[in-house]
């Protein structure tokens, strides 16, 4: 078996690229279904973001893993195959699973170290969870990828310096506008990113706060966490006429915000102008109000320049965080080494429980007389001993298959204990391939830390 990762993120693509590709969440299931019963897929998690759109796959065959995973993906957002390539990424293997850590540890993000993503994986894992189309390997490649995720946030404060989009965007509108104290702020959408701009919102010192969603119960209650207005979508321009700043985050298809509406909210203004910062993959904003006058319009590929300050300390919190991902790298290929041992192990104790059946019903037929309370006591402490005698054993057989000749351990270990015919039943139809780790290569040399 083989791991692959295939997508488009920041890196490959530009945002009006990145915004034709993303998976929209009440679809997602049908969409991962859809893969997993794609020849030579038997695994696979959608990890789709603002900045992302990545699959990952198990597949029993590199080649046409990359070949079916490539497809479905030109197939679902309905593009040729010729035009999508140009800007994916592809890691196999080795690299596909650091490359998913390094994502969770927000190592890959546009703001190098931002904690988002890490609950952004851990729903993406959770959605194809629930799908049904995890299984052994994916299950504990993202459950190790989420645990490291929140211990690389623990152990290197890198929260202590906040450079996610969000922030990004209000450290722009502060830095152009000045205090935000007396500012008229307008935001668009109630989802979890516009609940992070609120929040730097009011940090910063904003009181005037109108927000708006198409549904108004959901605005009204980030209105209630954030002590701003709410307002329907019907009120939109109104408000936009109003504000200073307008700050946009919705999962809408297309535009929000027209040129034309723009033009009209501006002719309304006096001569005042208009902030628009534009958060949304895909844009909420038409990007030709960039060519209106007093229209200043920035969206998420304009953001690079804010997070200059705060870059150096996130870079050296950055690097703490690569031993940790070297150490959950060995740990995860160590385990897949005793994947290969289960079905020893299995016939190991498929034997041993069928020699303890055999010798109680010896014991039975030679203690007739014995109460359902002798028999009870004897079968569990014979059960005891054997248990405690396979102990050592399979401790031993999972420390032979992690070594150079762990395959020649491992069979002579089954011939010992003359188990070859249980293990061959007990061996899955497809074995799982063990990545070999090279400690002296690391980290690879594809695989710096982003310097963002």
């Amino acid at each position: 078996m083989h791991i692959l990762t295939i997508g488009v993120n920041h890196h490959t693509a530009p945002v009006q690229i990145r915004e034709k590709l993303t998976f929209d969440p009440w679809s997602l299931e049908e969409a991962l279904k859809l893969l997993r019963n794609t020849k030579s897929i038997f695994e696979d998690v959608i990890v789709s973001t603002c900045n992302r759109t990545e699959i990952y796959v198990v597949s029993d065959q590199l080649h046409t893993g990359r070949y079916y995973t490539k497809r479905f993906f030109a197939e679902w957002f309905g593009i040729t195959l010729d035009d999508l390539t140009p800007f994916l990424l592809i890691k196999e293997d080795n690299e596909a699973i650091i490359h998913l850590f390094r994502v969770t540890c927000g190592l890959d993000s546009m703001v190098l170290g931002e904690t988002q993503i890490l609950g952004q994986v851990r729903r993406g894992f959770l959605t194809a969870q629930k799908a049904g189309t995890t299984g052994t390997l994916f299950n504990e490649l993202f459950k190790e990828a989420v645990t490291l995720g929140k211990r690389a946030q623990s152990e290197t404060q890198i929260n202590d310096h906040p450079l996610s989009v969000s922030y990004a965007g209000v450290e722009l509108v502060r830095q152009m506008c000045g205090p935000l104290d007396k500012k008229r702020i307008l935001v668009i959408g109630a989802g979890e990113m516009s609940a992070l701009a609120l929040k730097h919102l009011k940090s910063a010192g904003a009181s005037q706060i109108v927000i708006a969603n198409r549904t108004i119960e959901k605005a009204q209650r980030m209105a209630g966490r954030f002590s701003g207005r709410a307002i329907s979508f019907e009120k939109l321009m109104e408000a936009a006429e109003e504000a200073d700043i307008v700050i946009s985050s919705t999962s809408a298809p297309g535009y929000i915000l027209s040129a034309d509406d723009i033009a009209q909210t501006i002719q309304r203004r006096e001569g005042r102008p208009l902030f628009l910062v534009d958060i949304a993959v895909p844009r909420d904003i038409d990007p030709a109000v960039r060519q209106l006058d007093r229209v200043h319009l920035y969206d998420i590929d304009d953001l690079e320049n804010i997070v200059a300050e705060n870059r150096e300390e996130r870079k050296k919190a950055a690097q703490l965080m690569e031993p940790l991902i070297e150490e959950q790298f060995i740990r995860f290929c160590d385990w897949l080494k005793t994947l290969g041992v289960v079905p020893v192990i299995t016939a190991l104790r498929k034997k041993a429980l069928d020699i303890h059946a055999e010798t109680m019903k010896s014991i039975e037929r030679k203690l007739p007389e014995m109460s359902e309370k002798e028999r009870r006591v004897i079968s569990k402490h014979a059960k005891s001993i054997i248990n405690q005698m396979l102990r050592d054993p399979i401790s031993k057989v999972k420390e032979l298959a992690g070594q150079e000749n762990g395959k020649d351990a491992v069979d002579l270990f089954v011939d010992i204990f003359n188990i070859a015919e249980d293990v061959k039943k007990e061996q899955p139809d497809k074995p799982i391939e063990v990545f070999a780790v090279n400690k002296k290569k690391w980290p690879h040399p594809a695989l710096e830390p982003n310097t963002m």
